[in-house]
């Protein structure tokens, strides 16, 4: 099967030629909100990646940001641009952009001189009674800095990638849906991390208030950031509940790779999945593994106007 990755990461901690100035790459052993990050504090890059498959042919990649705090986001889409120039292969740049600095309009400038930029993930994710469990020190959407550099994503044709908790959900979906002119993706399947019933519930109530936006896709992403040993039959009804509310045409497939291969190993992350999907067909499949991510992301478009830069 053709596929195109809708999530994965490359990273490069152990080199300072560039030094990306990653923070929680470096921090060996220190436990993250998903477990133990140890076998993955290593250079990750392309070939690595680009060979995890030995069933399936990747035909493009989306890469979405790394490191919440790394000094210098742009210098890591410029890093990733030099990977992907060599590559022959049709990829996006989800970089990480601070949308409440008051010099955001220049930092999206700066990374939309590199033509894979094509939006832009800054983490919302934050459980005020799990400081454990927070990527975000704090509840970006309640900020009207933050909101107002959102805005500036649909001038630019630029996707956000949405990271966050099905308790944030519905506040996030009012804010959206006044923002409708650029494309949402859901990472992460939104973060099923509450397996109770009452947390069951919480996250199907979350799933149809994001469902409601048309301009809203969502990811069967990170599975194994909230449960190590996933199966696809654990995960089937999420699967099926996901793709019953946004429809085939709004769900892609994305491996988290190599944050995923502290559960499964990539191809079996796959077919996990694509049982987990049922038997929809060769096109739901297809919609799902490749053409969903391609349209969304705009992998066969143009890339947005890059700004003139002096020489």
């Amino acid at each position: 099967m053709d596929i195109i990755d809708a999530h994965h990461h490359l990273w490069i901690p152990e080199r300072t030629a560039p030094d990306l100035g990653y923070g929680w790459l470096r921090d060996i052993g220190s436990p993250k909100p998903f477990g133990d990050p140890t076998p993955i504090q290593r250079d990750y890059v392309w070939p690595e990646f680009s060979a995890e498959s030995a069933t399936h042919r990747l035909v493009g990649s989306v890469h979405v940001q790394t490191d919440g705090a790394v000094p210098d986001p742009v210098a890591e889409t410029a890093w990733l641009q030099s990977v992907f120039d060599g590559t022959g292969l049709p990829h996006a740049i989800v970089g990480l952009v601070d949308l409440a600095a008051p010099d955001v309009d220049a930092r999206l400038d700066e990374h939309a001189v590199h033509p894979d930029f094509r939006g832009v993930r800054q983490i919302l994710s934050r459980l005020d009674d799990d400081p454990a469990r927070s990527f975000a020190s704090v509840h970006h959407l309640r900020d009207p800095a933050w909101r107002e550099g959102y805005a500036l994503l649909a001038g630019r044709a630029l996707s956000f990638d949405l990271q966050l908790y099905p308790e944030q959900a519905r506040e996030a979906a009012g804010f959206l849906a006044q923002q409708s002119g650029n494309p949402v993706i859901v990472d992460h399947a939104l973060s099923p991390h509450d397996v109770s019933a009452a947390g069951r519930r919480r996250w199907q109530e979350a799933v149809a208030a994001l469902a409601e936006l048309d301009h809203v896709s969502m990811k069967l992403s990170g599975f194994g950031m909230f449960d190590a040993g996933w199966t696809g039959e654990s995960v089937r009804p999420l699967v099926e509940h996901l793709l019953e509310r946004f429809g085939p045409t709004r769900v892609m497939w994305g491996s988290n790779y190599p944050v995923e291969k502290l559960a499964r190993a990539y191809d079996a992350t796959i077919e996990a999945i694509a049982r987990a999907c049922g038997d929809p067909g060769d096109a739901v499949l297809g919609a799902v593994f490749a053409g969903n991510a391609r349209r969304i992301y705009g992998l066969d478009r143009d890339p947005p106007a890059s700004p003139s830069v002096p020489a």
